[in-house]
């Protein structure tokens, strides 16, 4: 049972960062997406 604790705390930290950070950045991009298409328009 230890082990399979120490499995998920090792793999699960890392993926829930990832998750989080992937969101953050995909945001930005929208923003950037945006603002490139409203210069395009001018």
């Amino acid at each position: 049972m230890e082990q399979w604790l120490m499995v998920i705390q090792d793999i699960g930290f890392p993926i829930f960062v990832s998750f989080y950070l992937m969101h953050r950045v995909e945001s930005k991009l929208e923003e950037i997406k945006n603002a490139l298409l409203s210069l395009s328009k001018v």
